[in-house]
């Protein structure tokens, strides 16, 4: 299937300009397809041949301005217009549109729980000719009315206000909405459990399949908070009123992103209603999404970019306003979260081969193959730190009031980075395209390292500046306590400019006007970006180091804890340092750490990276030793309530890094952990993971979990555990289940099955399959497109291999012609990742 390119949609917009799309939906027909009648009405400035992209199982007919035109046209997706006149045109299209299984297109899903099958659409970014006939691109925006039949029992969402059509059961109309973007277009239909509210004059709704209707109960009043707040907020700060009928949010089985800010029915992930115990950071994280893609309403909804080149205008905005708005409206304090996860997405990204700019030259997106691409860590956390440096840079009032103005000069149209900075400068009086030239058109993060120079009472620092961004950034001061050796108190708080060096400087040469002399004796800590405003590396000279391990939890900010445990992760990245000093740096300070997104952010880090990829043989025993021990530990001080979110962090751990089997087979017997918490769906389908690995379970006890718990996340914990069993049978099935031509597989059965199958431990029953992984991978991504090639390169690859022979494989297959420019990206960054963990180990040796 061709990917449209930027070119072809220049020429598009420059012939047509679409009126609005009148669409009609039968969702009553069978298990795999749904009827779709797309009327657009449009006019043509000129004489002139283009195409409207339709991808069907079957196209029953064409009619342009009253003239059938030949199925058989279609080809590739697109039905040719061709002989178009100058002047007002309209096409009506019928078609059998398929259902989809990974969340692409129209997604069907049948609740395996209550046997309730629910629909929902999802557009983005080139879906849209799944579910009805689209000039698809970003800049066509229309008005669109949408009509729906669905069985009578059902209920009907849409863009807009959606209605019971009269005298006439399952049909529904949405009401018309603004002009929007054919990637925005949205219906869910099912017997939805709905919770139902006016706010500001609008109704609101809450939704979500049936068998997880309590769960959304519980959680609703938070929700419905966090929803009012973010909404009031933003009509704070904003001067245009949010731009739509209502504001519905549904909670939908099976979806691939986080969430999907469709104007009016924004679509979440129903992993966000869960069915068992969250940590407080969860909820939070919940949070920012909520508030994510409310900005979207405004940013991406409202004014949407032209093309694809600018998808950080959508989603770093969003990325930074879910973030601030959150912590401004509400009690959460989400800053240290994504300080402590999402930057240290935002750096790996950064520094891989695949890297990009976070404005990347319009040249580099030449079609929408390339554009699916940049959905990554840059996007997302390195523009949202970004735009917080350029906010530290304005002071929030400009840069609000920039922003109105860009709101004000494109409403319901379309715009670029050119077009948002000119509003910025507009606002500021500042030279903001010079700043955007070294923050948005550069790639990689800037680095910082300290060099302290001690003489005669006084001591210097002198900060080295690899890069070449200015930067506003403070430096914390820290002495240890003088009765309390383990407890940090700050001396001084000191804000620098860093300059952008000149062009032509040698990198590593010291920037003037961030050399400065103190008096007194040196610091016991230096903590550079203390309070995390820049986006930088950060380094620890060895004293602070020695301090940090001593006195790390005493900090009194959870966001400078944060900066010094992301300054030991990226030092153990790039091998600088030892990786076993980051465990006991962790084994010393997690017990005292209070923050629980700084305890989830360390102990993530340190089973997922340092144990699987950076340390083998011995030295892996002895990590999972030392992060079961910090476990226990944590259980100890994490206070007597056996719900906190602490024990639940501890006990997680505890469960995936545990090897001896008795014990938590001795807590499934019992239904609990000792103390708390009791083990619910997802605890006992870890527990039993864990025990899988470990040889220590067999089918027929996962069949008997499998139907002690019948949800849809029960089967994906069922197909995890039966991919770990560590037999060939069991890793031959698997495997038949992922890369056999079948392709029954949902993408989250899927990613579950992938998840289960490589782990360190089973090394050598599972080479023979990482050889077949590079052949078979790409056969998949021919067949089965972007969401699965995905999910078969995040969660598929065979991570915990580390080996050179398993490098070289890679590179091989990425030289292969037949490679999709999804696994192209997905290999590189695995391989990326690999690369580092030989040279750590190498390194070490």
């Amino acid at each position: 299937m061709p990917s449209l390119t930027r070119d072809e949609a220049r020429i598009r917009a420059g012939l047509l300009d679409i009126d609005r799309y009148l669409i009609d939906l039968d969702l009553t027909r069978d298990e795999e397809t749904f009827g779709s009648t797309t009327t657009i009405r449009f006019t043509a400035r000129e004489e002139g041949d283009t195409f409207v992209e339709l991808r069907p199982t079957t196209l029953h007919s064409a009619r342009l301005d009253g003239r059938d035109l030949d199925p058989a046209a279609l080809a590739d997706g697109r039905l040719p217009l061709t002989g178009l006149t100058a002047g007002d045109h309209e096409l009506t299209v019928v078609a059998d549109m398929p259902y989809s299984r990974t969340g692409e297109g129209m997604h069907r899903f049948t609740d395996p729980e209550d046997g309730l099958t629910y629909l929902y659409s999802m557009c983005c970014m080139t879906e849209a000719p799944l579910v009805y006939a689209a000039f698809d691109q970003p800049d066509l925006k229309a008005v669109f009315e949408v009509s729906v039949t669905a069985p009578p029992e059902w209920t009907v969402l849409g863009n807009g206000v959606a209605e019971r059509v009269a005298d006439e059961p399952g049909r529904w109309r949405c009401a018309p909405t603004p002009p929007i973007s054919t990637y925005l277009l949205a219906v869910a239909a099912g017997p939805w459990h709905s919770l139902r509210f006016e706010h500001a004059g609008l109704p609101f709704g809450l939704h979500v399949r049936r068998s997880l209707a309590a769960h959304l109960d519980k959680d609703a009043e938070e929700i419905m908070g966090i929803t009012r707040r973010a909404f009031d907020h933003y009509h704070r700060i904003f001067e245009e009123p949010y731009p739509f009928d209502s504001y519905d949010q549904a909670f939908v089985p099976e979806f691939n992103a986080g969430a999907m800010e469709n104007p009016g029915l924004v679509t979440f992930r129903d992993e966000f209603i869960p069915r068992s115990a969250v940590t407080d950071t969860q909820r939070q994280l919940r949070g920012v999404v909520i508030a994510h893609e409310m900005a979207h309403m405004w940013f991406g909804d409202l004014v949407t970019l032209r093309w694809w080149d600018d998808i950080w205008l959508n989603e770093s905005f969003a990325e930074y306003m879910g973030y601030q708005v959150l912590a401004e409206a509400t009690e959460f304090r989400p800053w240290t979260e994504f300080a402590v996860s999402r930057k240290a997405w935002g750096y790996d990204a950064d520094q891989r081969p695949s890297t990009h700019p976070v404005a990347p030259d319009p040249e580099a997106v030449p079609d929408t193959a390339s554009a699916w691409l940049n959905f990554d860590g840059i996007s997302y956390a390195k523009g949202a730190s970004a735009l917080r440096q350029l906010v530290t840079w304005l002071g929030e009032d400009v840069f609000l009031a920039g922003i109105n103005d860009h709101f004000a000069r494109h409403r319901f149209g379309n715009a670029t980075l050119a077009d948002f900075i000119d509003s910025l400068s507009r606002a500021s009086g500042r030279d903001v395209e010079a700043w955007a030239d070294r923050w948005l058109r550069t790639t990689g993060p800037d680095t910082f390292v300290p060099v302290i120079t001690d003489a005669d009472g006084e001591w210097r620092l002198d900060l080295r500046h690899e890069g070449s961004r200015p930067h506003r950034l403070d430096v914390g001061i820290y002495e240890r306590a003088s009765d309390l050796p383990t407890v940090a108190v700050q001396r001084d708080l000191v804000r620098i400019e860093v300059v952008a060096p000149p062009d032509g400087a040698e990198p590593a040469e010291p920037v003037p006007g961030i050399s400065r002399t103190f008096q007194g004796e040196p610091p016991a800590l230096l903590v550079v970006n203390d309070g995390d405003l820049t986006y930088a590396k950060v380094r620890l000279d060895p004293v602070s180091w020695h301090a940090a391990r001593d006195t790390l939890s005493s900090l009194p900010d959870p966001l400078t804890r944060a900066v010094v445990w992301n300054a030991a992760r990226d030092m153990v990245r790039d091998a600088e340092l030892d990786p076993k000093q980051y465990l006991a740096a962790a084994r010393r300070q997690l017990p005292a750490e209070p923050d629980t997104a700084v305890v989830e952010g360390v102990l993530s880090f340190a089973r997922g990276r340092i144990a699987d990829l950076y340390l083998s043989g011995e030295e892996r025993t002895a990590a999972l030793a030392a992060l079961e021990e910090t476990a226990r530990e944590i259980l100890l001080t994490g206070g007597s309530d056996p719900a906190s979110a602490l024990r639940l962090i501890a006990v997680r751990v505890l469960i995936d890094t545990v090897t001896d089997p008795a014990e938590p087979r001795a807590w499934l017997s019992a239904g609990t952990f000792p103390g708390g918490p009791e083990l619910d769906p997802e605890l006992r389908w870890r527990v039993l993971h864990r025990l899988a690995v470990l040889g220590a379970v067999d089918e027929r006890e996962i069949a008997v979990e499998a139907d002690r718990d019948p949800a849809a996340t029960g089967r994906e914990g069922a197909a995890r555990c039966r991919a770990a069993l560590p037999t060939e049978q069991a890793k031959a099935d698997a495997w038949e289940e992922m890369f056999g031509e079948g392709d029954e597989l949902s993408a989250y059965l899927f990613t579950a099955t992938a998840q289960g199958f490589w782990h360190p431990e089973q090394a050598g029953l599972l080479v023979p399959w990482a050889e077949r992984y590079f052949t078979d991978v790409v056969r998949l991504a021919n067949r089965r497109g972007h969401a699965v090639t995905e999910a078969a390169c995040r969660y598929g690859f065979p991570r915990g291999l580390v080996g050179e022979e398993l490098l070289r494989r890679g590179e091989a297959a990425l030289a292969g012609p037949e490679v999709t420019a999804t696994l192209r990206r997905g290999l590189m960054d695995q391989l990326d990742d690999l690369r580092r963990a030989l040279r750590v180990r190498e390194e070490r040796v």
